[in-house]
């Protein structure tokens, strides 16, 4: 039985800072109360990156606020995370991080079938002109919208 995704968080300055050339799901290791705060929709992804560090992939600065019936338990906010990935997917990503000046960048935390996971994404830095041109065509788009619509 296939159950539904629920998005958790959706990092959309990734999208506007990076050129996203490809996506890659991969599980993280979570304590008790991180997966509860995750549960509870308490995250934020927008300052967070990946890195390789030996055979492993980290996120790092993914703040997780702490549970509030956590107590003495509670986790540290933004405590670097091991992310789960198959030893040729890690492999692969390290080559291009490494050779190609890629980055890692947390693109959606979801829960899928009661497990969470985040949609890693490999992705190119934007110049200022290209910002620039993504925002003018996104506004050319949305004055043709208008214009079909009052046809």
């Amino acid at each position: 039985m296939k159950r539904e995704e629920k998005v958790i968080s959706i990092n959309r300055k990734a999208y506007h800072d990076y050129f996203v050339d490809e996506t890659i799901e991969a599980g993280m290791v979570l304590t008790g109360t991180e997966i509860k705060s995750v549960r509870a929709g308490r995250v934020n992804l927008r300052e967070a990156y990946a890195r390789a560090e030996g055979n492993e992939l980290w996120v790092l600065n993914m703040h997780i606020s702490p549970y509030e019936q956590g107590n003495r338990f509670n986790h540290e906010p933004t405590r670097r995370r091991k992310l789960l990935l198959h030893r040729d997917q890690i492999n692969r990503l390290i080559g291009k991080v490494q050779q190609k000046g890629y980055t890692l960048v947390p693109l959606k935390l979801y829960i899928r079938n009661d497990v969470a996971k985040l949609e890693l994404g490999l992705a190119r830095g934007k110049h200022v002109y290209d910002k620039r041109e993504a925002i003018a065509s996104r506004d050319a788009q949305r004055q043709i919208a208008r214009a079909v619509r009052r046809i």
